[in-house]
Parts: C-alpha cells; structure tokens; sequence
C-alpha cells in the first residue's frame, strides 16, 4: 500500500495515486507553483533587463549593429541569460533573448541583431 506524498496517510483506490485526499494535492500544487514562480520571476526578470538593452542599443529602424562589449558590460547586461541559441554555417553562436539576439564578433565587439528582420521591415 501507498502512502499520500503530504500527510503519508496510506492511499485506498487506484494504484497510480499519489495523494490520499484533493485537499493534498491541492496543497501539493499550489506549493509547487509559489517555488517555481519565485525562480522564473527573477530570471524572467532578467532577460526582459537584457531584451531592453539590446533594444535600447539597436533602436527602432536598424536591422544589426556592431557595438563595443564595454557597452553591454555598463548597462548591466547578463551574458549568461538567453531564451535560446543559434549556431550559423560558419559556427558562429547567436544567442537569443526573444526576438533580438547577439555574437561575439571578437573580444571586444558584439554583434546585436533582429531575429526576423524581414517581419519588422514589413510591419
């Protein structure tokens, strides 16, 4: 026999459940919820940060800028926060925060640019 995973009251019923009462698993998944959203609101926090640098530095109308790394570094901005990334045919690496992205052009320079620059161009 089971043992609910909250109160460890032994579980009757189905063989798969894991939780002796729905006030259990509801208190299960509420709790699950507050420690995940407190994580992903501080990292959500920071790739919105970075988005906005980035913007910030390409502007409204450009596709791409090449910029100086020193930039990035006053501003605050976290290298190591991305959505996702990208490895081009000449392996170079574009990391993402949502729809803008950025490269290591060489160690001092940073590449910043649109993802779905034909979209903007025709918006």
């Amino acid at each position: 026999m089971m043992k609910c995973k909250i109160c460890k009251k032994y579980i009757t019923g189905r063989i798969d459940k894991i939780f002796c009462s729905i006030e259990c698993k509801n208190y299960y998944h509420t709790n699950l919820r507050k420690a995940t959203r407190v994580v992903v609101k501080e990292i959500d926090t920071i790739l919105h940060r970075n988005r906005s640098i980035l913007l910030e530095i390409l502007g409204k109308n450009r596709i791409q800028i090449k910029v100086n790394r020193i930039l990035l570094e006053k501003k605050k901005f976290r290298f190591k926060y991305h959505t996702h990334l990208h490895v081009n045919k000449n392996n170079k690496t574009f990391y993402y925060v949502y729809d803008l992205s950025w490269m290591e052009f060489s160690d001092d320079e940073i590449l910043i640019k649109r993802k779905n620059y034909i979209n903007h161009i025709l918006k």
